[in-house]
């Protein structure tokens, strides 16, 4: 009786414990918090137009400074190297031949005048006696005709005497322009010439003079390019400039911004089929000669004003396969991708030429939480905090969706 008494009691609190098991629910993992996200709100503005082209620096004005007689050549005038004013003396050629053919042409003229003086002074003398009959008219006639022959030999003369000066002027070589006079190509006593065109030689070159206040930067954009630029102003997306005056601004080599701006002065109007480009062109003021023509430098030209775009911040843009994109939080608070148009940086945002509505909130900070289809909470981005990867996925996952 004793050991059946004892039982009931421990039967009653083992059906009390099973129960009391069997009563509770299976409970899941913990919920997680809604990730919070710092965004942007779209709005349509206006930007500029600008693009980062590699441009090559050229002389204003390049002469080449070549003989135009023929000889030998004396001595330089000028000191290599330096900048020289037009018509100052560079060279000289050994002037002796074209000097006495001058005296030579000079010579033969004072005979022409002796002979026409004479002959001039026949035909007067039979033009006042042919009225009288003391001369007949074949007379006159003959003395009119050699005064006409003698002033005509005059006249060549005078022309040969010019001629022969002109030659012998060639044989001190100025400068064409005012500019840096180069290197010396013909060393004294070499024998220059001033080429002759029937059998297809060039007169020698000797230096060469460049103007280089101000250069030219000349530059190239892809046709491409600017047929987008077109259907965007005829769409009343982008407004470009007068070719006259949009500016350009130049990066040196060594990342330096050149301080003054230059002005496109000439735009291209064929296609180069080789390269699908346009050649563009501007001019640069360069007053203390610091620029050289020959340099590379990166042009940042402003072509327009690009109308109702959006401004997002460069690390709200991601990029995958597909093209560029972004992720925002839509009306019921969830994460969102649009793929957009973003070709061109201002000021460290991205310029948004499609894709993006006026109000979208534009995830720029905590990208790394979030993923499409998940919700969010959206406060507006404060700079500097939690920039997120700027170049690929959010979250290091593939911006498709979840695998």
């Amino acid at each position: 009786m004793k050991s059946s008494s004892l039982r009931t009691p421990l039967l009653c609190l083992g059906l009390l414990a099973l129960a009391a098991c069997g009563g509770k629910k299976e409970q899941g993992p913990p919920q997680m918090p809604t990730p919070e996200v710092g965004v942007v709100k779209a709005q349509p503005v206006s930007a500029p137009l600008n693009k980062d082209l590699v441009g090559r620096l050229s002389a204003f004005r390049s002469a080449d400074v070549r003989a135009r007689v023929s000889g030998v050549l004396l001595k330089r005038v000028y000191e290599e190297g330096t900048d020289v004013k037009k018509g100052q003396v560079l060279f000289e050629i050994d002037p002796s031949i074209y000097q006495a053919n001058l005296n030579s042409a000079q010579a033969n003229l004072a005979s022409a005048q002796a002979t026409y003086a004479n002959a001039h002074k026949a035909a007067e003398r039979a033009r006042q006696l042919r009225p009288q009959g003391y001369v007949s008219q074949s007379d006159l006639d003959s003395a009119e005709a050699s005064e006409r022959s003698s002033a005509a030999a005059v006249k060549q003369s005078q022309a040969a005497v010019e001629s022969s000066r002109i030659s012998l002027g060639f044989t001190r070589v100025t400068a064409p322009i005012d500019g840096r006079a180069g290197q010396q190509q013909v060393t004294e006593g070499a024998i220059v010439g001033n080429g002759n065109a029937d059998a297809g030689a060039s007169s020698t070159l000797l230096t060469t003079v460049d103007q280089l206040d101000p250069l030219y930067i000349n530059f190239t954009v892809g046709a491409g390019d600017l047929d987008r630029l077109r259907r965007a102003q005829s769409a009343g997306h982008v407004s470009l400039n007068d070719p006259t005056k949009t500016t350009v601004q130049v990066v040196l080599p060594d990342g330096s911004t050149y301080d003054q701006q230059g002005t496109l002065d000439f735009s291209g109007a064929t296609v180069d089929p080789t390269t699908g480009t346009v050649n563009l062109r501007a001019q640069l003021a360069n007053p203390d000669k610091r620029l050289l023509p020959g340099t590379y430098v990166t042009v940042k030209a402003n072509l327009g004003q690009q109308n109702n775009v959006f401004l997002v911040p460069q690390q709200g843009v991601a990029r995958d396969v597909a093209g560029a994109y972004v992720l925002v939080v839509n009306q019921e608070g969830k994460v969102q991708r649009k793929d957009i148009t973003a070709n061109d940086l201002s000021n460290g945002n991205w310029i948004v030429t499609g894709g993006l509505a006026a109000g979208d909130q534009v995830i720029v900070s905590g990208l790394q939480s979030v993923q499409p289809g998940a919700p969010a909470k959206a406060s507006p981005w404060q700079p500097g905090k939690d920039a997120g990867p700027p170049n690929g996925a959010p979250g290091g996952q593939p911006a498709a969706g979840k695998h």
